[in-house]
């Protein structure tokens, strides 16, 4: 008799992906509000439009992870990257002065690992949760023959909502305007690639080695979430007039706060007004990287920036200080042609 062949047969196994929906709906219902009208499961997903906005506006953003998910799959680590994901795209819509609303996730390998994907989820939902958000889809896609075997991909999208009055846009700030650096947590997740190169390749480390001048193991410091600067943020902008904000991510700081700038004013920036962290420090002796480089693959220990009139400094620094925050005062705002200078 002749051979019936099936899907799973094919690579692709159903059975699979309706175990993970069921393991992942309790993340995601922890981080539900009363607007989600339909959540996990179904083809689509609902959720009403918060009350108390005059002219709401929506903002929606979308992002990965880069090469930092190699890292994860090496050390078979995997709910901080799901941290990651979040980060990346709710610090992005952040910058407009936007509430992220809710998020959906993309997730795509060669073989459906139950047991990872519902790590990375876990991973994602408690982005969300840091963030405020509800995780209400996403998508789980098994591709024979596309990965090779342990790997995945992810992709995140999120929609938030700021009143159309307090759209924050860059097109007033002025000379004069402060310059503050919230601090990093870390490496974030840009420069993977570089990163990679330099630890697993050129120095020829294991995940698990112990790294004496930064304190830890490769793979912990490696896969230190990116910071989600949401709540301390969303805080400030309640009581403070906040002209222009930038998340420092691919590009390093020349690379994403010249986007907010308008015409006629450029940034500058005092390189020493902060610490930079250890591991940066290692990059660039150890891996022989130029300074300009390490400014534009990273960002070097200031994960976003907000810009407001020397008046509202003090206050600024002591609200996002309240938050949690660490906050520095990297630069000021000069008479230019919208251009970042490092000094």
């Amino acid at each position: 008799m002749e051979k019936r062949l099936t899907y799973r047969d094919a690579g692709v196994d159903i059975e699979a992906g309706e175990r993970l929906v069921d393991r992942i709906k309790p993340f995601a219902k922890r981080t539900f509000d009363e607007n989600v009208l339909a959540g996990i499961g179904g083809f689509g997903a609902g959720y009403m439009l918060p009350k108390g906005y005059k002219e709401p506006v929506l903002v929606s953003g979308t992002d990965g992870v880069g090469t930092k998910l190699k890292v994860a799959q090496m050390a078979n680590v995997h709910d901080t990257v799901g941290i990651d994901l979040v980060a990346m795209c709710v610090n992005d819509i952040l910058t407009v002065g936007a509430k992220p609303l809710f998020f959906l996730d993309y997730f795509a390998t060669g073989k459906l690992s139950v047991d990872t994907a519902a790590e990375v989820i876990k991973g994602i939902a408690k982005g969300c949760e840091i963030a405020g958000c509800a995780l209400i889809g996403g998508e789980t896609a098994e591709m024979p023959d596309f990965y090779t075997e342990g790997e995945y991909d992810l992709a995140g999208f999120v929609v938030g909502i700021v009143e159309k009055s307090r759209y924050v846009t860059g097109e007033r700030i002025r000379p004069g305007d402060v310059i503050l650096g919230l601090a990093s947590s870390g490496i974030h997740s840009n420069g993977y690639s570089l990163v990679r190169k330099l630890f697993f390749e050129v120095l020829g480390l294991k995940v698990d080695d112990f790294i004496e001048e930064l304190g830890g193991r490769v793979g912990d410091i490696l896969l230190t979430p990116t910071r989600i600067y949401v709540r301390s943020v969303l805080s400030l902008l309640e009581e403070v007039d906040v002209k222009g904000m930038a998340h420092i991510t691919g590009g390093g700081i020349p690379g994403n706060l010249v986007r907010v700038l308008p015409d006629g004013v450029s940034a500058v920036i005092k390189k020493e007004s902060w610490e930079i962290p250890a591991v940066f420090k290692f990059i660039e002796e150890k891996g022989n990287v130029p300074e300009e480089e390490m400014f534009r693959t990273f960002n070097m220990g200031i994960g976003f920036v907000v810009i407001v009139s020397e008046e509202e400094k003090e206050k600024v620094i002591e609200l996002l200080t309240s938050k949690g925050e660490r906050v520095f005062e990297v630069g000021r705002i000069v008479e230019g042609r919208k251009e970042v200078i490092l000094k």
